[in-house]
């Protein structure tokens, strides 16, 4: 792709360019304030050689533009040195975040333009660069029945992170922009080309000047020797991510006017373009639901005292919606999926453990996390524990008795509350992308990013496409956070909903539980047939090799805390302990 860009063009005089810029920045101007009006989110990445002038275009756009409306992010160079010493890559960990993090979480809200100076193409290219990934085998040991199910898995998200080092970032590239483009942004990339001879002569000039020589290392110098094999890798890189959603836009960097011209157009085009499509009404009328966090379909049904002929009434249109749900559902993924998958109606409901077996088991599976969780930190491997379930099924339970085998300071448990206002201005997994654990730390998720294809999919807080193409996403951003080196384990903890019903009226009764009900989870009860139906595609559609869903059998809660403690050390165990 780079050989199209064409150097030999004469400059611009300074006139025909002044009246051209002027026109075009004008334009942009105006179009920042409709797009900022639409909800239309601007993305803008500029990538390309070092000293080719990204930081100068930048500026450019910005003099002229609404500061309230716009944000940079500059990405830093990778630090050899840190990555080297960095435990945890020696445990197929990357870094102390996933290499998409500090781009999600710098991420303007929908309405607003937020410039990459150098973003995930850069990361991609320099890890490249200076990262050797070893392959890294699975100890051979005899293991029972559950140690083996947690080795498969393992073993999974052992490939998943020794994969092809170009073809990973591509990937996250690729997933990235087709979800913000999904979402309501518009993705620009633009690649600021310059010869080796410019090039070479800028970082001199740079380097030359004392006002401007904190800019240019000498280890910066040298490598733009290297600028033939950098060439090809960035062809290579440019060529696998030119997506007919997010394609790239060539600039000769050695012609500043028209560079500055061809920005503007290109950006004054895009906006254009997203403002003439207008709102998707459905996701519109979805996101007004959401903000004003409304009830589903449900809200005027008495909640006690029905008479039967209501109480059918309400059975009939739960199912009715259930089934109109179910059918709006996608039929595959692309990604692979496993045929063992768990079903809501094979569950087993007569689990259980005695009181003092229980307590063994608890003193000693406690202890056993303690220590894993000690080495685990030592070497820098990130452990994400996510909950999922019915209402009164024990999440809040289990969770506390696995934190009580971990140093304070090691983990944070996150819940997911309806979101705020900001949160619903971004795509939906934003704020889980910005509230990860660091490597060596715990992150417990009391409800999760499921949330997309459960409650907002059965109160309507998602349209019915926006729920459907979140499959694919929420195995999308589980796939990095596998390939990022963390230990995910999802965790669906089950009930019968006759148990359900016993710890409702159990908990009405009890003063100190009586602050967990609420009106919304009796009307639950009666959207069963649409969040069974929700919870079986979500089976279906999410239980992928790498991240497959472990059910927690808790019509006895002792029995699931056990288990729940059982998997979480044999996944550390089998992960610690590779070779």
């Amino acid at each position: 792709m780079l050989e199209s860009v064409d150097f030999s063009l004469e400059p611009l005089d300074k006139a025909s360019y002044k009246e051209q810029h002027d026109a075009l920045m004008d334009r942009l101007v105006v179009l920042q304030q409709q797009a900022r009006s639409a909800g239309v989110g601007l993305v803008v990445l500029f990538e390309g050689w070092n000293g080719a002038g990204k930081g100068s275009r930048i500026s450019d756009l910005m003099y002229r533009l609404d500061a309230r409306s716009t944000s940079v992010h500059v990405t830093e160079n990778l630090d050899v040195k840190a990555l080297q010493d960095f435990p945890g890559s020696l445990y197929g960990v990357t870094g102390m975040h996933p290499s998409m993090e500090e781009f999600w979480r710098s991420l303007g809200e929908r309405g607003t333009m937020t410039f990459y100076d150098r973003g995930w193409y850069t990361a991609a290219m320099q890890h490249m660069l200076y990262s050797v990934f070893g392959e890294i085998a699975l100890q051979k040991r005899s293991r029972g029945k559950s140690e083996k199910a947690v080795s498969l898995a393992m073993e999974k998200a052992r490939e998943e992170r020794h994969i092809d080092t170009l073809h990973r970032y591509l990937t996250s590239a690729a997933d990235f922009e087709a979800q913000l483009v999904d979402d309501g942004y518009v993705v620009v990339k633009f690649f600021v080309h310059v010869t080796h001879e410019a090039q070479r002569d800028r970082l001199k000039r740079l380097y030359n000047d004392p006002r401007t020589r904190w800019r240019v290392d000498k280890d910066k110098l040298l490598r733009s020797s290297n600028y033939s094999e950098t060439y090809r890798l960035y062809d290579n890189l440019l060529e696998g991510s030119d997506f007919s959603y997010a394609p790239w836009h060539l600039i000769n960097g050695e012609d500043k006017r028209r560079a500055n011209l061809q920005i503007a157009s290109t950006l004054v085009k895009a906006i254009e373009d997203a403002l003439a499509k207008g709102p998707d009404e459905a996701a519109a009328q979805a996101a007004a639901k959401a903000q004003a966090n409304s009830a589903g379909a449900l809200a005027a049904a008495p909640l006690f005292g029905r008479t039967p002929e209501e109480e059918a009434a309400i059975v009939a249109e739960a199912e009715a919606a259930a089934r109109e749900a179910a059918s709006k559902a996608p039929r595959a993924s692309r990604f692979p999926l496993i045929d063992d998958y768990p079903r809501l109606d094979e569950i087993r409901h007569d689990l259980a453990l005695e009181p003092e077996e229980y307590r063994r088991e608890l003193k000693k599976q406690q202890k056993r996390l303690f220590n894993l969780e000690m080495e685990m930190y030592q070497k820098r491997i990130p452990l994400i524990l996510m909950y999922e379930g019915w209402d009164a099924a024990g999440k809040g339970g289990n969770i506390k008795r696995v934190a009580q085998a971990l140093d304070a300071r090691a983990y944070t448990i996150f819940p997911s509350p309806a979101p705020t206002k900001p949160e619903l201005m971004h795509p939906f997994l934003w704020r889980y992308w910005t509230r990860l654990p660091k490597a060596g730390h715990v992150g417990i998720y009391d409800r999760s990013w499921y949330g997309r294809v459960l409650v907002e999919r059965v109160e309507g807080f998602a349209s019915s496409s926006e729920w459907a193409r979140a499959y694919d996403e929420i195995n999308e951003f589980e796939q990095e956070l596998v390939r990022w080196g963390a230990i995910l384990l999802k965790f669906w903890v089950n009930i019968s909903p006759e148990e359900q019903l016993a710890r409702f009226r159990a908990r009405e009764q009890d003063p100190s539980k009586q602050w967990k009900m609420t009106d919304e989870d009796w009307r639950n009860r009666d959207k069963f047939p649409q969040y069974k139906a929700a919870v079986e595609d979500m089976f279906r559609l999410t239980s992928t090799p790498f991240a497959p869903w472990i059910v927690l059998e808790s019509d006895d809660k002792r029995y699931a805390r056990i288990k729940a403690l059982q998997i979480i050390n044999d996944a550390l165990d089998v992960r610690l302990h590779e070779n």
